[in-house]
């Protein structure tokens, strides 16, 4: 393909490379006449390495192709030829460009036409030379990186700045605990604005040392520049260009937070595993900061993971983020460098904590950034993905942030006891006991109780007697339904006394030859158990019917889903969509059944066969609404 105009007055026959057409110096140098007249021979190469950028999102794609527009204008002027000559790359010799296989057939070209090869790649060019062609290098273009044009949008108060095609530029600004979402100019942003203040983002990230580009996938870029965590998202992947600029606007040490000392001793005492929890801008990742300031200045050695790297560290701290995409590659890299401690921010999913667990095994310090609205629900996410009695060893300390400041701290540690609520020695297993840091104070237990996970509060707190009773009945009611035919209630009445209510024609056998049935049971269960038929209860009903009903009705969750589990040949699947990682209760008909953390397929898979699929497959028989909420 051949653009021309009048014939220009040189004959310098020049091929440009992908770096210097992207930087738009070709047309430069026409400008400033060095280049004018010339032939400028365009390798199909640079175009479809620009055009594959382009489709994915590239900004440099698109710079490269707008040079190329300004060329063609050139052409129609007279002022230069402009000729597209040779062949478009393989997709193989794409994807290995960072090897070198595009540059290489950029060279073959300028080779075989005798031409000049223009570059702005320190190393092709050096390449070039050494097989003989003649190069004019051009240094990249300078920028400058002392402030970013996005930079104006932020005051001392804000902590972040929200900008969109068609929409007004919003920030968050206050202070920490008391952020607000706000417009900060009237006039809404425009595609061109957007489009510029990208441009300096991205540049200013290559260009500075202080600068990189974090993630560059196709449509999302996320650049960090300093302080700043710039995300730029494009279409198809967003509706519409939008920028995300996200800076900290507080830096603490470990002694402007309560229980410094504490948390010091603790600490440097040993290595220890901490959770650091909290809700989205609660301040986790300055608590995080002032840790990892705190054990630096303490001879540790420290280092973080993250993803991407916004920690504001001190330069002792090396950041690392995923190795080959995957944090297992990095964290089997840290072993070698064998840090004291180590943040991991942010742990959300399985693959985090069992890295974070492996890594805390191998003896390494480990404090985890966890989303969680409560300190027991940061602890919770461990459950299902660490096996039970292992989590004190992976994780000894809880802290809760809340508006920027502690406000719980947990110890965790294992027993081997009766849980709080059962009576007979022979219940004796391992627990995992959560203390109040402060008080010394149990909070919550979590054990295995038949089977499955059970996480149960306990002391004086309001919900305590509710967690063990339920237990409790839902442990009877498995026991019973077991052997009774009809419908069962169970009514716990105190730690270690409950009644059950059972049909007429099932009380003989759930009682059994000489009360010997029933005792075993109470013997499995360490409760005395008084049963009863419906026929005795204060006006002969069974919950859940129309008069003198007492239980809940089958909608009276609203905090849940109702959904429909799926019997296959292996398995019950309860589906919960929406909730993978989270802990989570099943009830049939307002009634507790069990609690299980969803996988990350969003369901919960129960073995059939198991007293809790036996359970669910006679709700699903008797056609009980399964509803799923969050524990």
């Amino acid at each position: 393909m051949f653009i021309t105009g009048a014939s220009p007055a040189s004959d310098m026959n020049i091929v440009p490379d992908t770096s210097v057409v992207i930087d738009g110096r070709v047309s430069d140098r026409i400008a400033d006449g060095e280049f004018a007249g010339a032939t400028v021979a365009v390798p199909e190469a640079v175009v479809g390495e620009l055009e594959a950028q382009a489709n994915e999102g590239r900004q440099t794609g698109w710079d490269g192709l707008e040079e190329l527009q300004r060329l063609a204008d050139l052409a129609d002027d007279g002022e230069i030829d402009v000729e597209y000559v040779g062949r478009r790359p393989e997709s193989s010799e794409r994807r290995a460009a960072d090897e070198g296989d595009v540059d290489a057939l950029i060279r073959d070209l300028a080779d075989d036409r005798g031409a000049t090869l223009v570059t702005s790649d320190v190393v092709q060019s050096e390449v070039a030379r050494a097989k003989g062609l003649d190069v004019v290098f051009i240094e990249p273009v300078g920028r400058d990186v002392e402030s970013l044009d996005i930079g104006h949008f932020f005051d001392e108060t804000t902590m972040s700045v929200h900008l969109k095609v068609g929409v007004a530029p919003m920030a968050k600004r206050g202070a920490i605990g008391d952020m607000h979402y706000e417009r900060i100019r009237e006039e809404v942003s425009t595609e061109a604005q957007l489009k510029e203040f990208a441009h300096d983002i991205e540049e200013s990230a290559r260009a500075s040392p202080d600068g990189f580009i974090e993630i560059d996938e196709p449509g999302m870029r996320i650049v960090q520049f300093r302080e700043y965590r710039i995300a730029i998202a494009r279409p198809p992947f967003s509706d519409g260009l939008e920028i995300t600029a996200v800076r900290p606007i507080v830096k603490t040490d470990l002694e402007d937070y309560e229980y410094a000392d504490e948390l010091r001793d603790r600490l440097v005492e040993r290595q220890r595993g901490v959770l650091i929890s909290g809700a989205p801008g609660a301040g986790k990742s300055t608590f995080a900061q002032a840790v990892a300031e705190f054990l630096t200045d303490a001879d540790y050695s420290v280092k973080t993971m993250e993803k991407p790297r916004d920690l504001q560290v001190g330069p002792q701290v090396t950041q690392y983020t995923e190795l080959a995409g995957s944090m297992e590659r990095t964290a089997d890299s840290l072993l070698m460098v064998r840090p004291d401690y180590t943040i991991y921010d942010e742990v959300r999913k399985t693959d985090d904590f069992e890295v974070f667990a492996d890594m805390r095994l191998a003896g390494v310090g480990m404090i985890g950034v966890v989303h969680a609205t409560r300190a027991i629900d940061a602890l919770q996410r461990l459950v299902g993905r660490v096996e039970l009695g292992m989590i004190p060893q992976v994780v000894d300390t809880v802290v809760y942030i809340e508006a920027g400041e502690i406000d719980t701290v947990y110890d965790v540690t294992t027993e081997v006891k009766v849980p709080e609520g059962l009576m007979e020695e022979d219940l004796a297993r391992p627990v995992i006991v959560i203390e109040d840091f402060e008080t010394g104070r149990p909070e919550y237990e979590i054990y295995t109780f038949n089977r499955q996970v059970v996480t149960v509060p306990i002391g004086d707190r309001e919900d305590s007697e509710s967690g063990v009773d339920r237990i409790a009945r839902q442990e009877v009611e498995r026991e019973i339904r077991s052997i009774a035919d009809g419908h069962v209630e169970v009514e716990v009445r105190g730690r270690d006394r409950a009644v059950v209510w059972v049909e007429d024609r099932d009380i003989s056998q759930v009682i059994g030859k000489g009360g010997g049935r029933i005792s075993d049971v109470e013997n499995r269960l360490g409760i005395d158990i008084d049963v009863r038929t419906f026929d005795e209860r204060p006006g002969g009903k069974r919950r859940g019917s129309t008069a003198g009903s007492s239980g809940s009705a089958p909608n009276s969750n609203s905090a849940g889903v109702a959904v429909t589990p799926e019997i296959t040949s292996r398995h019950v699947i309860v589906p919960a969509e929406g909730h993978a990682g989270d802990t989570v209760e099943v009830q049939a008909d307002g009634e507790y059944l069990f609690t299980a953390t969803v996988s990350r397929g969003g369901e919960i898979q129960v073995s059939r066969g198991s007293a809790i699929a036996e359970e669910l497959e006679r709700a699903i028989d008797r056609g009980q609404q399964i509803v799923v909420s969050p524990s």
